[in-house]
């Protein structure tokens, strides 16, 4: 078995869309990023490619490369699980926190999970928890949204 750790922020800004865990959110600001800029997408990315000891994000997915330019991120999750198989491992558990000031998530948890199992991690083992910062931060602030993820792989038998 192998544990992984991902994090991931971005800034919010006017004139994108909101997206995390691959879900559209209906809000005034979206992510700023070179893909969609999913935060939460991004967290797991890094905790699997942490867990197969493949370096992180930035290595598989550089954000001067075009080929990713606006692309979804839960094709970014399906290419890390292409990975992640083809190095004879697969998903047991992913853990999540989602920390976001605004909107409230809560409501979305659920399609986020369902959105997340279409790149290939099922949803019945991908938990997802939504926190504030309690007003501290650029987090608090509602400068940006943040997120953390752990996986634990286990050999494919």
């Amino acid at each position: 078995m192998r544990i992984g750790i991902g994090y991931d922020s971005h800034r919010l800004v006017v004139g994108r869309k909101l997206i995390i865990g691959g879900v559209e959110i209906p809000f005034e600001k979206g992510l700023l990023g070179h893909s969609d800029a999913d935060v939460l997408s991004h967290a797991i990315i890094d905790s699997l490619i942490g867990a197969l000891g493949l370096g992180d994000i930035g290595n598989h997915f550089p954000d001067n490369d075009p080929q990713w330019k606006d692309i979804s991120s839960i094709a970014l999750i399906r290419h890390v699980v292409e990975l992640m198989r083809f190095n004879g491992y697969e998903a047991s558990w992913v853990d999540t926190v989602i920390i976001a000031e605004n909107p409230r998530l809560s409501p979305h948890v659920e399609a986020m999970k369902q959105a997340l199992s279409e790149s290939g991690i099922p949803s019945g083992i991908i938990n997802i928890k939504v926190k504030t910062n309690e007003g501290m931060g650029f987090v608090g602030k509602g400068e940006g949204v943040a997120a953390y993820a752990v996986c634990l792989l286990r050999r494919i038998e």
